[in-house]
């Protein structure tokens, strides 16, 4: 079942509460992990000079209380694990990029891509035999 602080009324999909860009990179780490993991665990991944373990605990309750993480007991203390995959959080968030600078236009975006040559030919026939695939 939906987290419920994760749905939107609007229409019935879900909403992701902003993170900010710390808040990101533990959440980054965390899905790097791939396992269930603690603030300290997050710490070894950081280069030097590496933020204090008080300082990615924090980030680990605001992340929890936005309902991108859950924890469970571990001895004396919790292990942490993602409720919100890696590729759910991109899609979202190119979702925000999407309405706020292309007016919601997949179009655009692509065209942008294409323009920009960032997209080959191949990739653009990729896309295509993925659309009528799926449609």
């Amino acid at each position: 079942m939906a987290d419920p602080r994760l749905t939107c009324a609007r229409n019935n999909s879900y909403y992701m509460e902003k993170l900010t860009t710390k808040e990101e990179e533990v959440l980054t780490y965390v899905w790097q992990l791939n396992r269930p993991c603690g603030p300290r665990d997050v710490v070894e991944c950081y280069p030097e000079p590496r933020p204090h373990v008080n300082t990615v605990a924090t980030s680990f309750q605001s992340l929890e209380k936005k309902g991108y993480l859950t924890h469970e007991n571990r001895g004396r203390g919790f292990a942490y694990s993602p409720v919100v995959t890696r590729a759910a959080y991109g899609r979202r968030t190119l979702g925000k990029v999407i309405d706020h600078f292309f007016a919601g236009s997949y179009l655009s975006v692509v065209s942008a891509f294409v323009k920009d040559r960032h997209v080959s030919k191949e990739e653009l026939d990729r896309l295509l035999r993925e659309l009528q695939d799926n449609h």
